[in-house]
C-alpha cells in the first residue's frame, strides 16, 4: 500500500519559508499510521526540509512550455514506477486534468486550502463537477471553502459524501499563563489584504495609550509597502514556524484582522492553541479557528481599537478568553490526521465498518417491483416480505420500486427508462446516504452507476436476492444466469432461493446463499388446518404476473402434469386457475379461493433443482393447506413427512392425495406442524437478518435452519 502527495510547484516543504500547505502536512503526517508508506512530491531550492518521506522534482524553465505542467509530467513518469494506490494533491485542482488522462483508475483526494472560486481548474462549475466524478474525496479546510465550491451547483452536489471539511490543525501546547506578556501580535503578510494597515494604525493608538505594552509583527512584503512606526512596535520580519509559536506561547492578544475572505487561518488557530485572546474579522473561514475569541463587528481601525483595549482594561475579561480559549480548542495535529487516516481507510477498506445488527440501525434502499402501478394487485410479493422483515428488525427502508420509475420515465429521449432510474438513483442515495442497498431483479439498474456508487460511499454495502428458477431444464435458463452474473462482480453477496451447491456458473469468489422463500405474519394470516374446507387440492399458475391474464400460447409441462393428475384422481375436488380458460386470481380473490382448500401442489416450472420453489410455497404452507411438493427439491432436509408432503412421481402424488383427502385428522395435523415451522424459521424477519448478517459479515447469535456454516 502506497500514498504519494503532490504538493503545488514551488510550495516549500521546508523550515525556511514553509507555506500553509506544506506545515499542514507535514504536521500531520507525524501523527499518520500510515506514514511509513507515505512520500511527499514536490519542488523547492531549500536544501533543509521537513522532516518526512520528501522526494524533490527537478524541473527548470523552457521556453513554450508551462514549468507547473512539466512538473505535473514529472510527477506522472514517477508515479508510474510506483504505482500508489492513493494520490492526494493539494490546493491545485488544475493537475487533476493531466493526472486522469495518463494515470487511469487511480484514486484521488484533492485538497482545497484557498477559496476554490478563485483557482484554476475550478472557477466553473464544469470544472468542479469534472472535480467530483474524477475524485475519490474533495476535503475542504473549512464549511465556507466548501460553501464556495459548491456555489451555484445542483442540489446533488451539495449532499455529496464525497465533499468532506477537515480542519487544519495546530499543535497544543503547556502554557503557563503567568509567563504571559503585555504583547498584542499580529502574523501574516504586511499587506492591505491581511489588514496590516488597520491594524498598524489601531496599535500605534494603542502604544501611545498603554505605554506598559509592546506589539509583535511577524511577516514580510515586500510589493505592499505599510510603514508603521513606534519604539514598543517589534517588526520582526519573517520568522521560521517554531520560532512564531514562542512568541504565540508569551502573548497576550493576537490579532487577525484581514480584509479578503481567509479561507481558514492558521494564524488564528495557533493562537487559539497557545493561549492567546483572540481578535478576528467576520472574514470566511476565520470564525471556524477559534472556540472562544472576540469577533469584529466591522473591520475599521475604531472597532480595532476598541476591542484591543477592551482587552487591555479587563483583566479579566481577557484571562477568560485565553482560558477558554486554550480549553476548548480541539483540532491537534492528532485529531486531525485521524480525520485523515479515516478518509484513507476507508478507501483501502482496512476496516470492516463498524456496525453490530443488535444496537445498529442501518439504512436500506431496497430495490424491487412493489408494482405501485398495478393497484394493489401483486402487494402480497417477496419483496414486500423480505421488506417487512428489514423494518421489524428497527431498520430504516426506502422503498425503490424500480419498474415503476422506468415506466414512468419512457420518453422519446429515453426509450427504456433506464437513464431516468439511474439517474434518480444516484440522486436518492445522495440524498438518503444507504448503509446498504438491497437489489431484487433490478436488472435495470446500471453497474457502472453502483461502481459509481461504491467509490463514493466506502462502507456502502450493495447485494441482490433472486427467486427465479436457474435449472438447466426451467424457463429462461440462460436469460436468469446472465442477469444472476451481470452484477456480481460489485456485489458483496448473492440471495438465491435456489441452493448455490446445484448451481454450477456461481463463481467461488463471490458469496451466495440460499434463501427460503419467507413467510410472513401479515399476510399468511390463514388458518386452513382449523377449519373443514370443500376443496381438496389448490393450484394457481399465471402466464406471467404483470400481465395478469391468460394469454395465447402453448400449454407447459404444468398444465400437462395437473390434467394426467385430474385423471388420476377421480374422486378429488380440485380448484385450478390459470388454464383451461380460467383466468388467474391475485391479492385478496387468491387468499378467499384458497382459504377452502385442504391441500397445496407446489408445482414449479421445469425439472426440480436442490431446494427452489416459487413464492407459491409460503401462500400454501404458510396459510396452514398441506403442502404438496417433489421430493426433489430437498425440503425434506428441513421438513419431515408429518409437516410436508414429498412424492416421488404424480402416481405416489395421486395416492398421497386421496389419503390424506380422506383423513381430517391427519390434514390438520401436517396443516398446522408445516405452518408452525415454516413461520417460525422461515420467516420474513429471519431471512431479513440473514441477508444483513452475511452481507456485512456479522457474527449473529441467530441460528438459521437453512444454513449451515
Amino acid at each position: 500500500m502506497k500514498i504519494s502527495i503532490l504538493l503545488p510547484f514551488k510550495e516549500n516543504f521546508s523550515p525556511s519559508y514553509a507555506g500553509a500547505v506544506s506545515l499542514f502536512i507535514n504536521d500531520t503526517l507525524k501523527f499518520s499510521k500510515f506514514r511509513k508508506n507515505i512520500t511527499v512530491y514536490g519542488f523547492t531550492d531549500y536544501k533543509k526540509k521537513l522532516k518526512n518521506k520528501y522526494i524533490n522534482i527537478e524541473t527548470k524553465k523552457k521556453l513554450f512550455q508551462s514549468q507547473n505542467k512539466d512538473y505535473v509530467n514529472k510527477f506522472i513518469e514517477i508515479e508510474k514506477n510506483e504505482n500508489s494506490n492513493i494520490i492526494e494533491l493539494h490546493n491545485r485542482p488544475i493537475y487533476l486534468k493531466y493526472l486522469v488522462n495518463e494515470l487511469q483508475n487511480k484514486n484521488y483526494i484533492l485538497y482545497f486550502h484557498n477559496d476554490p472560486l478563485s483557482m484554476s481548474g475550478s472557477k466553473t462549475i464544469s470544472e468542479r463537477i469534472f472535480l467530483l466524478n474524477n475524485c475519490y474525496r474533495i476535503i475542504f479546510n473549512s464549511n465556507w471553502s466548501k460553501k464556495r465550491f459548491l456555489q451555484k451547483m445542483k442540489s446533488d452536489a451539495i449532499n455529496s459524501e464525497k465533499l468532506l471539511v477537515i480542519n487544519q490543525s495546530a499543535t497544543k501546547n503547556k502554557i503557563n499563563f503567568k509567563n504571559k506578556k503585555k504583547i498584542i501580535t499580529f502574523v501574516g503578510k504586511l499587506n492591505r489584504s491581511k489588514g496590516y494597515d488597520l491594524f498598524g494604525k489601531a496599535v500605534i493608538k494603542i502604544l501611545k495609550n498603554y505605554k506598559d505594552w509592546s506589539a509583535y509583527v511577524i511577516g514580510d512584503e515586500p510589493r505592499d509597502k505599510l510603514e508603521f512606526n513606534h519604539n514598543r512596535l517589534f517588526k520582526l520580519g519573517f520568522k521560521e514556524h517554531n520560532e512564531v509559536i514562542n512568541i504565540y506561547k508569551k502573548t497576550n492578544i493576537a490579532v487577525v484582522c484581514s480584509r479578503w475572505e481567509e479561507p481558514f487561518g492558521r494564524t488564528s488557530l495557533e493562537a487559539s492553541a497557545n493561549g492567546c485572546a483572540v481578535i478576528i474579522s467576520n472574514k470566511g473561514g476565520l470564525p471556524e479557528t477559534i472556540t472562544n475569541g472576540k469577533i469584529l463587528k466591522h473591520l475599521t481601525v475604531r472597532e480595532i481599537y476598541k476591542n484591543i483595549k477592551d482587552l487591555i482594561v479587563n483583566p479579566k475579561l481577557r484571562k477568560n478568553y485565553q482560558i477558554l480559549s486554550y480549553k476548548n480548542f480541539y483540532l491537534s495535529h492528532q485529531y486531525v490526521s485521524k480525520q485523515i487516516d479515516d478518509v484513507r481507510n476507508n478507501l483501502l477498506k482496512i476496516n470492516i465498518p463498524n456496525v453490530f445488527l443488535e444496537t445498529s440501525n442501518l439504512r436500506i434502499l431496497h430495490i424491487t417491483n412493489f408494482n405501485e402501478r398495478h393497484n394493489g394487485r401483486l402487494f402480497f410479493n417477496t419483496g414486500r416480505r423480505i421488506n417487512n422483515g428489514f423494518i421489524r428488525l428497527g431498520h430504516s427502508v426506502l422503498e425503490f420500486s424500480d419498474r415503476d420509475i422506468v415506466s414512468r420515465g419512457k420518453s422519446i429521449r429515453d426509450l427504456y427508462g433506464s437513464n431516468t432510474l439511474n439517474d434518480k438513483l444516484i440522486k436518492t442515495c445522495y440524498h438518503f446516504k444507504p448503509d446498504m442497498i438491497v437489489l431484487g431483479h433490478a436488472d435495470m439498474v446500471s453497474k457502472d452507476v453502483l461502481y459509481s456508487l461504491k467509490k463514493d460511499y466506502s462502507n456502502l454495502k450493495i447485494t441482490q436476492w433472486f427467486l427465479d428458477p436457474l435449472n438447466k431444464q426451467g424457463p429462461d435458463y440462460f436469460k436468469n444466469k446472465k442477469r444472476i452474473l451481470d452484477k456480481s462482480d460489485i456485489l458483496d453477496s448473492n440471495f438465491l432461493t435456489t441452493s448455490p451447491d446445484a448451481v454450477n456458473f456461481l463463481p467461488k469468489k463471490y458469496e451466495s446463499y440460499f434463501i427460503p422463500n419467507p413467510g410472513d405474519q401479515s399476510m399468511e394470516t390463514l388458518n386452513n388446518f382449523k377449519k373443514d374446507c370443500s376443496n381438496d387440492v389448490f393450484f394457481a399458475l399465471s402466464h406471467g404476473v404483470h400481465r395478469g391474464r391468460l394469454k395465447g400460447r402453448s400449454t407447459d409441462d404444468r398444465e400437462k402434469f395437473i390434467k394426467n393428475l385430474i385423471e388420476k384422481c377421480k374422486n378429488i375436488k380440485f380448484d385450478i386457475f390459470g388454464m383451461n380458460n380460467i383466468q388467474p386470481i391475485w391479492a385478496d380473490q387468491y387468499f378467499k379461493n384458497i382459504s377452502n382448500s385442504k391441500m397445496g401442489l407446489n408445482l414449479s416450472r421445469g425439472t426440480p433443482i436442490k431446494y427452489y420453489s416459487s413464492d407459491r410455497i409460503t401462500q400454501i404452507v404458510g396459510n396452514g393447506l398441506v403442502t404438496l411438493i417433489d421430493e426433489k427439491t430437498f425440503y425434506s432436509d428441513f421438513f419431515d413427512s408429518t409437516e410436508m408432503v414429498f412424492y416421488k412421481n404424480i402416481s405416489d402424488l395421486s395416492e398421497k392425495i386421496e389419503k390424506i383427502s380422506s383423513d381430517e385428522k391427519l390434514r390438520k395435523s401436517i396443516g398446522k406442524k408445516g405452518k408452525n415451522k415454516y413461520m417460525k424459521y422461515f420467516n420474513s424477519t429471519l431471512v431479513a437478518d440473514f441477508i444483513i448478517n452475511k452481507t456485512f459479515n456479522l457474527n449473529n447469535k441467530n441460528k438459521y435452519l437453512w444454513y449451515k456454516p
